[in-house]
C-alpha cells in the first residue's frame, strides 16, 4: 500500500483510536469559535449564569465538574454521538484501548442508532462480563448508580473500566426477556485476543477478526501464514459481531485481500478526498466474508471493499452502517476532543452511512441463536452457507 503509514497516523473508526500530533488548547473563546459581537455575547451570557450559580444555588458546587459540563455541552450540541469530550480520566482509559491490554469487564459496546442506549456487542471469550452472563443485544442502564441512558459512550466505558480486582455494578434492560436486572462484576486485566483460527472440514480456512486493534494485524499474518502452510482451498474471514477499530489497521489487512486497485477512499468537510490503494499481493484461493447487523464501521470498510472488487462474496445480514471518521485532539491538559472529521466510501462510491453493505448471500441466524456467545458449527448456518458457497468454487 502506498503512504499509508503517514495519512493513516490520526484516522479512527469504531471505538478504538490512535493520537494526533497536534495539541489544541481549548479555550471556552477557541471553541465557540466565534468572532466580535457574538462571541462576546457568549462570554457574558456564560459569566451571568456562573454569578447567578454562585449567588443563590442553594449548595455548594465543584467549579471543576462545572467547567468540565461546559466543554461536555458544548460538544453534545453537535448532536452527534461520535464527537464527544474527553475527561482526562476518559481520555487516559481511551488511550489504554490501543494498547491491547486494559483493566475492565471485557465487554465490547457501542451506541445503538435507534433507541440511543449503550449496547452490549459481545462480550470477549472467558472475559468478566461473559462469566456475569452479559449477552449481545444487553442494554447497559446504569453503571453502579448513575444512569447512563444519557451519557456518551466515552463516559460510560470509563465507568466500568477500573483496576483488576475490584467490582463495579451494572445494571442491565434484556429486551427480549422485557425485563431490567444488576450484575456485579470484578474487573480483571483483559488482553485483546482480536484473533482467532482454525483449519474447517475440506480444507477450508478460517480467520475470525473480533475488532481492528494496534495488534490485529500482526494477529491476523500470524494466522493467515500458519493456515496456508496446510494449503487451504478456500478462506472463510469472520467479521460478525465486529465493531470497528483503527482505519491504518483495517487497511492493512484489507491490502493483504485485495488485487491492485483501491480499498476505499474519504472525503472531509470541505470535500477533500483522500483515496487508499491496494498493492498487488492477493489472497489466492476462494474466499467468502461472512458479516452481521453488528458488524460495524472498519469491518464494512473491508466488506464493501472485497464486494466491489468482486474479490469474494459476501454472507450473513446486512451490517451496521457507520460511514464516519473521527480523529482525537489533546487538549494540552490532559483531556482531548474526539471529532468526526468525514466519511469514506466503498471503491464503487458508496457511504455506508445508515445504511450497511448488503451480502450476497442474506441468512438470519435463528432467533434462539442470535444472542449466543458461541454456535456450534453444525447449528451455524451462515458459517454453512459460506462453506457451502466455497465448495461451489472449489
Amino acid at each position: 500500500m502506498k503512504n499509508k503509514k503517514s495519512f493513516f497516523s490520526g484516522l479512527l473508526i469504531g471505538m478504538t483510536t490512535i493520537m494526533t500530533i497536534n495539541i489544541l488548547l481549548f479555550g471556552f473563546k477557541v471553541v465557540m469559535g466565534m468572532t466580535g459581537n457574538v462571541n462576546i455575547g457568549v462570554n457574558q451570557k456564560v459569566n451571568k449564569i456562573i454569578s447567578y450559580l454562585n449567588k443563590y444555588y442553594v449548595d455548594d458546587f465543584d467549579t471543576k465538574e462545572l467547567e468540565e459540563g461546559m466543554y461536555k455541552g458544548i460538544v453534545d450540541g453537535i448532536g452527534d454521538p461520535y464527537t464527544v469530550y474527553l475527561t482526562e480520566k476518559q481520555f487516559e482509559t481511551f488511550k489504554t484501548e490501543t494498547t491491547g491490554r486494559y483493566a475492565g469487564i471485557g465487554v465490547v459496546v457501542s451506541v445503538d442508532q435507534d433507541d440511543k442506549l449503550i449496547t452490549v456487542v459481545a462480550p470477549f471469550e472467558g472475559s468478566p462480563g461473559e462469566k456475569a452472563g452479559l449477552l449481545p443485544g444487553d442494554k447497559i442502564i446504569k453503571v453502579n448508580d448513575f444512569d447512563v441512558t444519557g451519557s456518551d459512550l466515552e463516559e460510560a466505558v470509563s465507568m466500568m473500566k477500573g483496576p483488576a480486582g475490584t467490582k463495579v455494578r451494572v445494571t442491565v434492560l434484556r429486551k427480549e426477556e422485557a425485563r431490567t436486572f444488576e450484575v456485579e462484576i470484578e474487573r480483571a486485566n483483559i488482553d485483546y485476543p482480536t484473533v482467532s483460527h482454525r483449519m474447517l472440514d475440506n480444507q477450508i480456512a478460517y480467520i475470525k477478526i473480533s475488532s481492528f486493534d494496534e495488534v490485529t494485524y500482526d494477529q491476523y499474518m500470524s494466522a493467515y501464514n500458519e493456515l496456508i502452510k496446510e494449503e487451504p482451498k478456500g478462506l472463510i474471514i469472520d467479521i460478525r459481531n465486529n465493531p470497528g477499530g483503527l482505519l491504518s489497521v483495517v487497511a492493512e489487512i484489507t491490502d493483504e485481500i485485495l488485487p491492485e486497485g483501491m480499498i476505499f477512499y474519504t472525503e472531509n468537510k470541505s470535500g477533500k478526498r483522500e483515496t487508499y490503494l491496494s498493492d498487488e499481493k492477493e489472497v489466492d484461493i476462494p474466499l467468502v466474508v461472512l458479516v452481521n447487523e453488528n458488524s460495524a464501521s472498519a469491518s464494512e470498510i473491508l466488506a464493501g471493499a472485497v464486494k466491489d472488487h468482486n474479490k469474494g462474496k459476501i454472507v450473513g445480514t446486512q451490517t451496521f452502517g457507520k460511514g464516519l471518521i473521527q480523529t482525537v485532539f489533546p487538549l494540552g491538559d490532559g483531556s482531548a476532543l474526539k471529532v468526526t472529521i468525514g466519511k469514506y466510501f466503498t471503491p464503487s462510491g458508496v457511504c455506508i452511512q445508515g445504511i450497511g453493505i448488503e451480502p450476497d448471500y442474506i441468512v438470519e441466524l435463528p432467533e434462539e441463536l442470535k444472542t449466543n456467545l458461541s454456535i456450534e458449527e453444525d447449528e451455524d448456518v451462515q458459517l454453512k452457507k459460506a462453506i457451502e458457497v466455497l465448495m461451489n468454487q472449489i
